[in-house]
């Protein structure tokens, strides 16, 4: 029942979860002996990084190939990378390299960090409890809809020519961290504090953090992660390539934000609307001589 509102636009025996408790090849026979496409997501709280990036990867699509499966779309990251100083692009990219030896039709999708309901950006900016950072939040890069991305992998479901592609979906603005929690304070007409701590402190302490409680909040890699910007490959196709126009950022925050604000601005227009308003109070007067 917990995740039932995730398959309210699914048909019956079309959009099936799995929640895996091992990486054992039982549990992965039963989930990789349908004919339908298979999606690799690659989350799980269970195991390490490298269990669940590489190796759970890796047991995935040998299964993928054992039973014949068509299509196999694994969704990686942006900036994975074998080399990376980021434990999670690293064990990324390395994940990238050992599904493409085992079945090389693997569709390689690397998504920039997403934007839309229940995520973690605008919801993690628009929160009190985030009041750390580390880079004074000048990390750049594009973020794209979250809507887009599954309209992306449903066109690569149906279209046996994205097969054994790679890739990079990203939104049509680049941008800092910061200038999106401008964006976001704008929206919920509240200011968020953020203090900065050097990485060599906020690193460990985080890490000892993350071992105290249970959920997912942070890590010395996410501290990590906040240095190193978004790099596109070249090489890789993007949103054009699947006739998909990525939606842009702005035209979603009031959608996604909305509940932050307090009961006095609850219904107040979007931010970009209510500029406008007051752009009209005021009589311009250009002098061209």
């Amino acid at each position: 029942m917990a995740k039932r509102h995730l398959k309210v636009t699914g048909d019956l025996g079309r959009v099936v979860f799995l929640f895996i408790i091992s990486l054992g090849e039982t549990t992965l026979q039963s989930k990789s002996s349908s004919t339908q496409p298979e999606y690799n997501p690659d989350d799980c709280r269970n195991f390490d990084l490298e269990d669940v990036h590489v190796e759970g990867a890796e047991r995935i699509a040998e299964a993928v190939a054992k039973y014949d499966i068509d299509r196999f779309v694994h969704v990686s990251s942006y900036n994975a990378d074998k080399n990376s100083k980021s434990e999670f692009f690293r064990t990324k990219g390395r994940a990238e390299e050992v599904v493409r030896s085992i079945f090389p039709e693997t569709t390689i999708v690397r998504p920039a960090p997403v934007f839309g309901y229940e995520d973690k950006l605008l919801n993690k900016l628009a929160s009190a409890r985030n009041l750390f950072t580390s880079n004074h939040m000048r990390e750049r890069f594009w973020p794209v809809h979250a809507i887009d991305i599954g309209s992306a992998l449903s066109v690569m479901a149906e279209d046996d020519n994205t097969a054994s592609e790679t890739y990079e979906l990203y939104g049509p603005k680049n941008y800092s961290m910061a200038e999106i929690a401008k964006l976001v304070d704008r929206e919920i007409i509240k200011h968020r504090r953020h203090i900065n701590i050097p990485k060599r402190i906020l690193a460990p302490l985080s890490q000892a953090y993350n071992k105290l409680i249970w959920w997912s909040h942070v890590s010395a890699d996410t501290v990590e992660r906040e240095f190193i910007d978004q790099k596109i490959d070249p090489k890789a196709k993007t949103f054009k390539d699947l006739g998909i126009e990525p939606g842009a950022l702005t035209n979603f925050t009031y959608q996604y934000l909305q509940a932050y604000r307090s009961s006095s601005f609850y219904d107040l227009p979007p931010a970009t609307e209510r500029e406008r308003r007051e752009e009209k109070k005021f009589l311009h007067v250009i002098d061209d001589q």
